[in-house]
């Protein structure tokens, strides 16, 4: 298996906001941060603090639960 490089550290500015800005994207459209961080090279942390600062709201942990109902 290959790994990709370590992406570098954002300072915030154009860069950084472009970059929260697609994985943002990316995450409402049902991407895991896990899958994030392995598909930029970034850490789990890195990519939660991306999409933190993009202001996304995050899903809770575990998906649905058995018997619950989707309201």
């Amino acid at each position: 298996m290959t790994r990709k490089a370590a992406a570098r550290r954002l300072t915030p500015g154009p860069e950084h906001d472009r970059v929260a800005a697609e994985l943002k994207t990316k995450y409402e459209a049902g991407a895991t941060i896990r899958a994030l961080a392995a598909e930029t090279g970034r850490s789990y942390s890195g990519v939660h603090r991306l999409l933190a600062d993009a202001g996304v709201i995050f899903r809770s942990h575990g998906g649905a639960r058995p018997g619950s109902s989707a309201s």
